[in-house]
């Protein structure tokens, strides 16, 4: 990553977190002189990253935007699983493969397998990002958790592993994931039924949400809308596996495992870029 696109990363952060903290809509001016930029810059670097305005931005973190995109942008499963964006392909935006461990080598808890993490930069706060040689497995969002927890988190998922820090190795994946340019490989590492919901989540569009109880029917357990939803808060892979666009039907976020705030800003950003 450019040093100028490191910096813009912890702007947008930065910018994200006093959106979220203000509990009102801001002025770009305001903005911009809590950046320490001029507002002409800042709406440049921040219309480029986000896709719009931050006027605009806030517009989707507004009290009642879940339950209109619920309404508005409700996306069923089973279309993208007719139009062929199920299965181990294209997925999530087509710039997402997967493949999954057996579930074989899923009861040996890691044991044997080699697992690389590294720390990277992300409007969302501080991303943890573990992986193997085959693709990422794991993605945790530290702003509000904060870096110790997030680590012991995701070690724990796979707690017989060997865990070496690499961020050269994870970094051209990690790039493509933020920048949603080139190709993105991941290595999920679950229980069966875990993967199911997991791949049910990776039909859901960009810019769409379901349901939990969709998410049930979708993978053919109707009546484990309990499960499912444990299912969801068990996703390693924030973002790319995109949980946050699991909703209650009454519109109501629910429970995100990285923190709401960053569940609001990844809807709303999603939104902002799928309508700009």
């Amino acid at each position: 990553m450019e040093q100028d696109d490191r910096y813009h990363y912890q702007v947008i952060r930065r910018a994200l977190d006093v959106i979220d903290r203000s509990g009102e809509t801001l002025g770009l001016e305001g903005l911009a002189t809590e950046m320490d930029m001029s507002p002409a810059h800042f709406q440049r670097v921040f219309s480029r990253w986000v896709g719009v305005s931050p006027k605009r931005y806030q517009q989707y973190l507004a009290l009642g935007h879940a339950k209109a995109l619920l309404r508005d942008h409700f996306t069923t499963i089973e279309v993208a699983d007719a139009v062929g964006l199920s299965g181990g392909g294209r997925l999530h935006d087509l710039f997402v493969r997967w493949e999954a461990m057996s579930p074989g080598e899923f009861a040996k808890a890691g044991a044997g397998l080699t697992v690389y993490w590294g720390w990277f930069d992300s409007p969302f706060g501080p991303a943890l990002v573990m992986g193997t040689d085959r693709g990422i497995c794991g993605l945790a969002f530290a702003a509000e958790s904060g870096a110790e927890p997030a680590m012991a988190d995701l070690r724990s998922r796979w707690p017989r592993a060997t865990y070496v820090e690499d961020g050269a190795l994870l970094s051209p994946w990690v790039q493509a994931a933020f920048a949603q340019q080139g190709q993105t490989q991941l290595y999920l590492i679950g229980a069966p039924f875990q993967l199911k919901v997991w791949e049910a989540l990776l039909t859901i569009p960009s810019g769409q949400v379901t349901t939990y109880s969709e998410l049930a029917d979708a993978v053919g357990h109707p009546r484990a809308v309990r499960a499912v939803g444990t299912a969801v808060g068990r996703n390693p892979v924030s973002w790319l596996i995109p949980c946050h666009r699991a909703l209650r039907k009454s519109g109501a976020l629910g429970g995100y495992h990285w923190g709401l705030p960053v569940k609001r800003a990844l809807l709303a950003w999603e939104s902002a870029r799928a309508e700009a």
